[in-house]
Order: C-alpha cells, then sequence, then structure tokens
C-alpha cells in the first residue's frame, strides 16, 4: 500500500517534508475546528475546476469572516508546487485554512490574527471495477450535523460518527434523512432515479455545495437526460429505482442495497452505467486536458 500524503507538504510560507511539519497546540483549528477546508482534485497533473473549488473557500472562509490568506496566484502557485512534487498523476490537494494561535483559549476571535495554512497532496483512489459492478450498501441515518453544512468547516465529528455507523453495519456511505428529506452522505452528494427521471436535492445550507454533483447535472443536460432539482422524501428514496452517490474520488457509484433491501433490482442501473460512462468521457477529454 502507498503513502497516504505526500512528503512534501506546505506550511505558513514553506515547503517542508510532512514529519518536520508543526503547529501550535493553542492553534484555534485543534482547540475549536475554528477553519476551513477544501480538495481539489488533480487529473494527469492538472487541477480540475480550481478556480470553482477556490471560490468555494473563499465562500467558506467569508461565511466565518476569516480573512483568505491567499490571493488567486498565491494558491496557484501552492498547488503546483505541491502537485509536481507528489509525483502522482491521478491526486488531491487539500488546504486548510485555521484562525491561527496568537491568544489563549477562549471563544471570541483573537485581535491579532495570524492564519496557519496547510496544505498536502494525496493520492486520488476511484472505485475499482469489481466495485462499481456490483454496486455497494449504505445505511441511512438522521442528519445531527450542524445548520451550515455549506460551509466546508474543520467540524466533521457529526460526519466522523454517522461514517463510523456506515462502518460498523459493513457498508459504505450513511446517507442523510433531515426532518423526512433527504440531504446528502456523510461524504457524498447523493441523486436518486425515478421512472427515467434523475432528481437530486437543491442546494443549500444543509448541504455542501459539490463540484462533481454540479458536473453530473451538466452531464445529465448536455445529454438530454431528464432532471429534478427539488427535495426528495425519504419515502422516494427508499422507492428508488437507482440511488447514486457522487464525489471526486467515488465518482459515480450505484447504492445497490439501502439499510438491508435492495435498490431496484439490486444491480447498478443503467442510467447509473450510463453516468458513470459520460463521466469517464469527460474525464479524459476534458479533466485530463485542462
Amino acid at each position: 500500500m502507498g503513502p497516504y500524503v505526500a512528503d512534501t507538504v506546505y506550511l505558513n510560507g514553506a515547503y517542508l517534508p510532512l514529519a518536520e511539519a508543526r503547529i501550535s497546540p493553542l492553534d484555534r483549528g485543534f482547540l475549536f475546528g475554528d477553519g476551513v477546508y477544501e480538495v481539489i482534485p488533480v487529473y494527469a497533473g492538472r487541477p480540475f475546476r480550481q478556480a470553482e473549488h477556490l471560490c468555494r473557500l473563499a465562500a467558506s472562509l467569508a461565511s466565518i469572516r476569516l480573512a483568505n490568506p491567499l490571493d488567486a496566484a498565491g494558491w496557484d502557485e501552492v498547488i503546483r508546487r505541491l502537485i509536481a512534487a507528489s509525483g502522482w498523476q491521478d491526486q488531491a490537494i487539500y488546504l486548510q485554512v485555521t484562525r491561527g494561535a496568537e491568544a489563549k483559549r477562549d471563544h471570541p476571535f483573537p485581535e491579532l490574527v495570524r492564519p496557519t495554512v496547510f496544505a498536502m497532496a494525496m493520492p486520488l483512489v476511484t472505485p475499482s471495477a469489481a466495485v462499481r459492478e456490483q454496486g455497494v450498501a449504505a445505511i441511512t441515518a438522521p442528519d445531527i450535523r450542524w445548520l451550515r453544512c455549506d460551509i466546508k468547516s474543520l467540524n466533521l465529528l457529526a460526519n466522523v460518527l454517522l461514517r463510523q455507523q456506515a462502518v460498523d453495519a459493513g457498508v459504505a456511505e450513511t446517507i442523510l434523512l433531515r426532518d423526512g428529506y433527504l440531504t446528502e452522505g456523510t461524504a457524498t452528494n447523493i441523486f436518486i432515479v425515478r421512472d427515467g427521471v434523475l432528481m437530486a436535492p437543491p442546494k443549500s445550507r444543509l448541504m455542501l455545495p459539490g463540484i462533481t454533483y454540479d458536473v453530473v447535472l451538466e452531464l445529465a443536460a448536455l445529454h438530454a437526460l431528464p432532471v429534478q432539482i427539488r427535495e426528495i422524501t425519504e419515502a422516494e428514496l427508499r422507492c428508488a429505482d437507482e440511488v447514486w452517490m457522487t464525489s471526486s474520488p467515488k465518482e459515480v457509484l450505484a447504492v445497490t442495497r439501502l439499510d438491508g433491501q435492495p435498490v431496484g433490482d439490486g444491480r447498478p442501473g443503467p442510467l447509473g452505467r450510463r453516468m458513470w460512462q459520460w463521466y469517464q468521457e469527460f474525464k479524459n477529454t476534458v479533466m485530463r486536458n485542462g
């Protein structure tokens, strides 16, 4: 098994070995989760939709009232140098910004803020052909997260606990329900298919606006696949013909069992297979070619 993180990381203006990277135990990201992060997929050495990811990072920073520590050119340099240092063709660049370590442990913002800026490269691993062919199982659970899930915040304890429920159940994901409606997975967006129509929850403060979510909807429009963006009830989820999870590492992955019951006929459905193929074509012609 290869490394989970490249040896060279970025920390507060310096590129250094991961083993030498250090932050203060008073860092507010460590103490309070007071910070945000972003993950940018990279294909054949090319960041995919870097501008959109940096825009989402900027929106998260603005939402927590933390100034963006780098401009677009500064982030671009960090991203490019980490891509080059890692050597992986397909990878993910992780960016994290916290409110720093300039004050005693107290909840209000410190008067002086020197943000902690960290970035690293990780391999981008997608599902195997065998997993894609049979699909994966998932469970449902109440969405116990806070009300600003649109912020890509470091406060991921609820996601961790909900994902562990999936691990304990021996399945791939926990699909979240709030007040009787589908929101998303712990680390994925969720789509359903009913009667040949692709359905997805609308973007809101209760879900993360996924970049892969956008790609799937663009591909559906390009290929004239009927789409409905609206709130999806728990009943609609449970009687769907197909259920998909999407993200940069998962791409388009069929959920074939939900809470122990088959989804549709218990096999990846035809629209999901078609969307996966469209996604691969898009990856090979656009993502890998800039």
